[in-house]
């Protein structure tokens, strides 16, 4: 077993594990066949991914971590993503670095404009129409996010606090909990996270589970530990390695998910809606030059 690594020492994270495969148990082994199979993909999947494509436990997965001398899952991804590819890579996996300007701006917008597309194709309308009603009969809405996320949070509380809801930001983790233990039935939380494995994101929502709110989670995970506690799921097109976190590419994606939602929310509460956001334009007339 190796001890005091870190993903700043010089370690190859792939040859430690190597090095060590033949002392592993039968199951550490399954999981460590399916990162060398392909270590490119695993940098970008979840520690709830990697351990249904292994058949294993999730505690199986961060046990092989913790033998290889990493704290956890999320700082073997970080040490893997160092271990394969630079930095420009990690942000964006098309570009080179001997690429001129025009190219990088022609891929990225492909790259930005597939995402969208992909998201568009990710999304149930089902669930949207249900998310949609049950927001237009909301006492309060109440975004949750933290880091990037919580920008896109504050995003959608901006877009729905026009349109005549009552809608709430909170991107502290101690608020976050304490408001989630003060919400009752009738309230909605919105909780926003690429991940979909954001502690203080989860256990926020596990508790106004207990006071029956119903929740909604955008995420880029289906197989994730929000998903599982949130009433209605909205996925979203991301692929973000530990180097790219809030990369702008998962923030275009979150953002197409809200204003096709929201969007369609104000048409369908049209009367509430337009009066609001008519009120609202007029408000801030001598705000402007």
């Amino acid at each position: 077993m190796l001890k005091g690594k870190s993903p700043a020492q010089n370690v190859n994270t792939l040859l430690v594990l190597s090095s060590v495969y033949q002392s592993l148990t039968k199951t550490e082994k399954k999981i460590a066949d399916v990162i060398l199979k392909d270590p490119e993909a695993t940098v970008y999947v979840t520690l709830t991914d990697l351990a249904v494509l292994a058949g294993v436990g999730e505690t199986s997965v961060l046990r092989l971590c913790r033998k290889i001398g990493l704290g956890g899952y999320q700082e073997f991804k970080l040490a893997l993503a160092q271990d394969l590819v630079v930095p420009v890579r990690n942000v964006h996996s098309e570009i080179s670095e001997g690429d001129s300007l025009p190219d990088i701006a022609a891929k990225i917008t492909a790259e930005n404009t597939k995402s969208i597309e992909n998201t568009l194709n990710l999304l149930d309308m089902d669930q949207m129409e249900r998310i949609m009603d049950v927001l237009g009969k909301s006492r309060k809405i109440i975004f949750f996010g933290v880091g990037s996320s919580a920008f896109t949070a504050m995003d959608g509380h901006y877009r729905f606090m026009r349109m005549g809801f009552n809608s709430i930001i909170v991107t502290d983790a101690h608020l976050m909990a304490m408001q989630a233990s003060l919400m009752s039935e009738g309230d909605v939380l919105f909780a926003i996270s690429t991940s979909g494995s954001t502690k203080d994101v989860v256990d926020a929502v596990q508790l106004a589970k207990q006071n029956n709110v119903f929740s909604v989670c955008l995420t880029s995970h289906l197989r994730s530990p929000l998903t599982q506690h949130a009433d209605a799921v909205l996925l979203f097109k991301s692929r973000e390695t530990p180097l790219q976190g809030g990369a702008f590419s998962s923030k275009l994606s979150q953002i197409h998910v809200l204003d096709i939602l929201s969007t369609a929310t104000a048409l369908k509460f049209r009367e509430q809606s337009y009066q609001a956001l008519e009120q609202t334009s007029k408000s801030v007339l001598d705000k402007i030059y």
